[in-house]
């Protein structure tokens, strides 16, 4: 693994190879390679990504610091984008016969009484984990709520008000200095806050250390990370790699539109006209989008919510509630609960979101609006993996909303999602 210097960062490069992408116009150029004539990067779905970042193996993020093993980069992985995919899981699972630090049952089991006493009760107990890349997360309701739990369903018989069950995807850890809101259901106040809860509960640590939790903190502030080389497009990395995310203004609070791929409108190879389509759809393709809590009704476009400039996180901290804990999109493997409110009303979900931190009703489902930057390596998608690839997670904001998008109009929004 060779190291390239960008600035006072680094961008890390793996030696996986890929063959080149081809279109109608003919085949693209080759990706960037280092001195060994390797590619650079990280290989994904539709061609490369990579991090600009600092690397220090000493740094306390890479370091375990607590009692099972795991370190911060145990579910905060590199080579997927800073957070897991099934595809890794599975082939660590299987390297360590079920001992990688990650398969620990305080979170990686369906519950923390799972039988891990062999291999086979092993793929059992961490099938969740496996199959979509879900940690679970133990939180009661919180003291004075107004609302209490009616009923569970819990396939795994452990589930109770006391600690509810919660089955979410891992965050990355890059990309940070643009995104106001920390945790899919915002309960962290600050990154400070995170590593040490992170270090206590992931990690089983018995106590932090303050300039450990510094130290986690300052790294994951200077990591950035981004597509660097599409398989149909060619190289990124001059419009949108990760070495752009250094620079990139930002101020907490204004939004504005994505303009990474403008100069691509015509361009050659087709790929990068639709990639360029497909932004002018993120931006400027108007939908109204009505019984969302969270937002008010309105017309908006997908750079309402995802305001960020150039990076899709939201500008203002929006945690909404698309209706992905609901009990029509809940699957088997997860419980489902009944809550009910002080005034009478009940409604059942996977998930309560922001309304486990608040304690209302009102905010039962609510979650952050993740940051788009990098999504096409560390599928699946939303916070419990609804999606399995970007192309259904358009799919699944035309069916909620009815965004009337043709096929290729879909197309071209997956592709410019993919060149993020």
């Amino acid at each position: 693994m060779k190291l390239i210097r960008v600035g006072l960062l680094f961008i890390v490069a793996s030696c996986a190879q890929q063959p080149n992408g081809t279109t109608d116009a003919g085949p693209v150029a080759a990706p960037p390679t280092n001195d060994a004539g390797q590619p650079i990067g990280i290989a994904d779905l539709t061609g490369y990504g990579d991090s600009a970042y600092a690397p220090d193996p000493a740094n306390p993020f890479f370091v375990s610091l607590g009692t099972n093993d795991r370190s911060c980069a145990t579910c905060h992985d590199v080579a997927t984008g800073w957070s897991i995919t099934p595809a890794g899981l599975k082939a660590r699972f299987t390297a360590s016969q079920g001992l990688d630090p990650i398969f620990r049952v305080v979170d990686g089991a369906t519950s923390p009484a799972a039988n891990v006493s062999s291999f086979t009760s092993m793929q059992t107990a961490y099938e969740v984990l496996l199959a979509r890349g879900l940690l679970r997360i133990g939180k009661p309701i919180p003291a004075g709520a107004d609302f209490t739990l009616a009923a569970v369903n819990d396939p795994y018989n452990y589930a109770s008000a006391t600690e509810l069950s919660l089955y979410r995807r891992p965050l990355p850890s890059t990309n940070l200095r643009f995104q106001p809101t920390i945790m899919w259901d915002g309960r962290e106040p600050s990154l400070a806050e995170q590593s040490m809860d992170a270090t206590l509960g992931h990690a089983q640590a018995m106590q932090t250390e303050t300039d450990a939790m510094d130290e986690i903190v300052a790294f994951e502030s200077e990591v950035y990370t981004a597509q660097i080389f599409d398989n149909g497009a060619g190289d990124l990395t001059g419009l949108a790699g990760p070495a752009r995310l250094v620079t990139q203004p930002y101020t907490p609070g204004v939004t504005g539109p994505s303009n990474l791929f403008g100069s691509w409108g015509n361009a050659t190879p087709q790929r990068r006209a639709a990639i360029a389509r497909g932004e002018q759809l993120f931006d400027t393709h108007r939908f109204r989008i009505t019984g969302v809590a969270g937002i008010a009704d309105q017309q908006v476009s997908c750079s309402t919510c995802h305001s960020v400039p150039n990076i899709g996180a939201s500008a203002t901290g929006l945690m909404l509630d698309l209706g992905l804990s609901d009990a029509q999109r809940r699957s088997a493997d997860v419980p489902l609960y009944t809550f009910k409110s002080s005034t009478g009303a009940t409604k059942q979900s996977s998930d309560p979101g922001m309304a486990l931190v608040t304690g209302k009703f009102a905010d039962l489902g609510r979650f952050k609006v993740p940051a788009l930057r990098g999504a096409v390596m560390r599928p699946p998608y939303f916070h419990n993996g609804f999606a399995a690839d970007l192309a259904a997670v358009v799919q699944f904001y035309d069916d909620r909303f009815d965004l009337h998008l043709d096929g290729n109009d879909k197309a071209d929004l997956v592709a410019f999602l993919e060149a993020l």
